[in-house]
């Protein structure tokens, strides 16, 4: 027996890759409600699109409508993701499918899935997930690992969520056969906050070298990560953002805080912290991984 998945790629999508021109894949939870607030939510959306465009690829948000998976969004359905929807990690796609979800937001896990499933190499993010603190406790691992990991898929990120143990995030991707890749660094970035203490073990400058070394990991069948620090100039001041990260992680013992409520309650602690300046700080690093993913896919497509 056969089974065929639900994907349908927007008709800009499969133009493209009927042609083997640069696609560049998007998740969708960060322009959803569950993300940015409104209307940030579509100014990072709006960035995002025209850094790919810009840089001579085609953007493909993923999402799932009406239980069908999306590889790309008609001009007349971004409004859709803009809205109402509910969080889909890779784990969710078979019941959003099965249940016919009117609209799944994507996250890192469910956009790289869809990806390889349609033939995309280079997905664009914000920050990923990771190990959590404590997980020697409560095994709390985000499914962002394995999945970066497992796909063919060339993911591009701020780093990770600077409340993770990123120590043994490091480690985890390392275990699980992850290369990391840091794009003009020698450290982990933590999503709006450019440096942390941990080396990354290699560092890559020139894109022409970034696109050899990830056509190498996707003929292995495998992924990889690459760090890609926000901008300096949108970057939180570091001592403003560890003071509101230190904060906002005793506020969460205190409260006993945990699982998926962690991630909205730091980010909105170190968002009232710095003054709102985390917000703008997040749509710069979210358009500036879609561009330097729109200019890898370029590359690699040359």
């Amino acid at each position: 027996m056969s089974y065929e998945l639900p994907i349908r790629p927007s008709t800009e999508v499969a133009d493209a890759l009927a042609d083997n021109a640069p696609v560049v894949a998007l998740e969708s939870t960060v322009y959803s409600n569950l993300g940015l607030p409104s209307p940030d939510n579509e100014n990072a959306l709006n960035r995002c699109i025209e850094s790919i465009r810009a840089a001579g690829a085609v953007p493909a948000v993923t999402a799932v409508f009406d239980g069908e998976l999306r590889a790309g969004l008609e001009d007349n359905e971004y409004d859709r993701i803009l809205g109402q929807a509910t969080k889909a990690a890779e784990r969710d796609l078979p019941v959003a499918i099965g249940q016919k979800w009117p609209v799944g937001a994507t996250t890192v896990s469910a956009s790289l899935a869809i990806a390889q499933a349609t033939g995309i190499h280079v997905f664009a993010t914000g920050g990923i997930g990771g190990v959590h603190r404590g997980s020697e406790v409560t095994g709390d691992i985000s499914a962002d690992l394995g999945a970066i990991a497992r796909h063919g898929v060339a993911t591009i990120s701020a780093g990770a969520k600077s409340f993770l143990d990123l120590p043994k995030t490091l480690e985890a991707l390392e275990t699980l056969g992850a290369t990391v890749i840091g794009w003009q660094t020698d450290v982990l970035p933590a999503f709006t906050a450019r440096e942390t203490p941990y080396a990354i073990p290699y560092r890559i400058d020139d894109l022409a070298e970034l696109a050899a070394i990830t056509n190498a990991q996707l003929g292995f069948g495998r992924g990889l990560l690459i760090a890609n620090p926000v901008p300096i100039e949108d970057a939180l001041d570091q001592s403003v953002h560890d003071a509101a990260l230190e904060e906002a992680l005793a506020e969460v013992d205190k409260a006993g805080i945990a699982g998926a409520k962690v991630t909205p309650f730091v980010l909105a602690h170190i968002a009232n912290a710095s003054g709102g300046a985390s917000v703008p700080a997040n749509i710069s690093l979210v358009a500036n991984n879609a561009g330097l993913a729109g200019r890898l896919a370029a590359q690699l497509c040359d």
